[in-house]
């Protein structure tokens, strides 16, 4: 075991734990601070990120899809218009502003806005480890019982037994969210979630494995990207979506159904009364949840229609309708559909199951384990997170876990979402300086 003592003191004012958008920009937000103060008031930080670099969604980067938000909902924008972090700065500095520009839309490509994350995060590489798992995170016991500290034990997997151990006042957890699949499900090489959609369907091609038919299950934007992808891919073969709804629903973006995600719902989310809070959730789930842009709609239906007039239908929609049971042989699955007006059942003879049934955030009892046990609930076992989005904790314990993620039921819809990630942590940024003691000049 390695035990790794800053230069200052042994202890980092923050860590990171996880190293997606919203760590990003919380790094971003920190190097910022540190850029405008002295070295006694400089926050000292690490971020730990078990990928091997930078990744974000890589499995979903389809060459044609596009982002559902702005892209001045980028990392810093919204917080600082002015800062060299943003969107557009990176398209000055690849050379493709004027273009951009040209090009007379909000919403980039989903590859160009993860190339911008990547090379945001370039730019703080110094205060990332990556290749990093957490595994443990243990509270730091002082005299008198007061806990001013945690120990978050990772490993590297190049390194199998060896363990590092750093010392944070502070942690932020941003781990993200993980693919949620029905229960029961048995993942294989036929069956899988629409997160490995791209590696998956590239080793099926290196291998020369056959697709005659595929059934995605879902009904939200990567459900109906990829049937659409699948179609597209798989030239000969058939595509049955299984959607529990009718049809495609469209996204609501509506103007004012998109001030939901504004900064300032999130304050008037966060006072509510937690029955309205949850009629809110219910009244604008048509902006995130089991929705789909109308353009891809319109495409699939298209091409369906299309399909019909020439006699050879490869797009199926199994409206109103739900798997039942999946039996896997050796070269195939039999996926049993029913119908659920009448309660018909149809088995399909397939190559492909992919799961497109979204994600839950990842329990922070995983995360931080022993740890865990000192964060707060509330009457339904939700944690109890403070406005900034600190977990609140017993009065014995000073040092802090920040949450970005997980915080729904107390911070609303844009709690998993891109829209607030650069106020986001501005936010946490403020509410770690405001308990940032300045280290004395001598440390230095």
């Amino acid at each position: 075991m390695e035990t790794l003592l800053s230069r200052l003191n042994g202890t980092y004012d923050i860590l990171g734990i996880g190293f997606g958008p919203s760590n990003l920009a919380l790094a971003i937000a920190l190097r910022e601070h540190n850029a405008r103060v002295p070295a006694p008031e400089r926050v000292h930080m690490r971020f730990l990120e078990k990928q091997p670099g930078f990744g974000w969604h890589k499995g979903m980067l389809l060459d044609d899809a596009t982002m559902q938000v702005s892209f001045l909902k980028d990392l810093v924008t919204l917080r600082d218009p002015a800062s060299d972090f943003s969107f557009l700065c990176f398209l000055k500095d690849s050379g493709r502003l004027v273009d951009f520009l040209n090009h007379k839309t909000l919403f980039p490509l989903r590859i160009e806005f993860h190339a911008y994350f990547e090379w945001a995060a370039e730019r703080v590489r110094d205060l990332v480890a990556y290749a990093e798992e957490v595994v443990s995170v243990e509270p730091v016991t002082a005299e008198g019982g007061g806990v001013p500290a945690f120990d978050v034990i990772s490993t590297d997997p190049e390194r199998p037994g060896h363990t590092t151990v750093r010392r944070a006042r502070n942690l932020c957890v941003a781990t993200g969210l993980e693919p949620h699949l029905p229960p029961g499900t048995v993942v294989s090489d036929r069956v899988w979630h629409n997160s490995e959609l791209l590696p998956r369907v590239a080793a099926l091609k290196e291998a020369g494995v056959p697709v005659r038919r595929a059934v995605v299950l879902g009904a939200g934007q990567s459900a109906a990207e990829t049937a659409d992808y699948l179609h597209r891919t798989f030239a000969g073969a058939e595509v049955c979506a299984v959607i529990a709804k009718y049809g495609y629903t469209p996204a609501d973006d509506s103007p004012f159904a998109n001030q939901i995600f504004d900064p300032e719902a999130v304050d008037t989310f966060f006072g509510a009364p937690s029955a309205v809070k949850q009629s809110l959730l219910d009244y604008h789930r048509g902006t995130n949840y089991s929705v789909v842009d109308m353009d891809l709609i319109e495409s699939l239906y298209r091409t369906m229609y299309r399909e019909k007039v020439q006699g050879g239908e490869r797009l199926r929609v199994l409206r109103a309708s739900r798997i039942r049971e999946v039996g896997e042989r050796d070269d195939r699955l039999d996926v049993t559909v029913e119908y659920l007006p009448t309660g018909e059942h149809e088995v399909l003879e397939a190559d492909l199951l992919v799961h497109a049934t979204g994600y839950r955030p990842q329990d922070i009892g995983t995360v931080l384990g022993q740890a865990a046990k000192l964060c707060l609930r509330d009457d339904e076992d939700r944690l109890r997170i403070g406005r900034d989005y600190r977990v609140e904790t017993p009065a014995h314990v000073s040092a802090g876990i920040y949450l970005q993620g997980a915080g729904e039921h107390t911070h609303g819809l844009t709690s998993t979402l891109l829209s607030a990630t650069a106020v986001r942590a501005g936010e946490i940024r403020d509410s770690l300086l405001a308990g940032h003691t300045p280290r004395a000049r001598a440390a230095t």
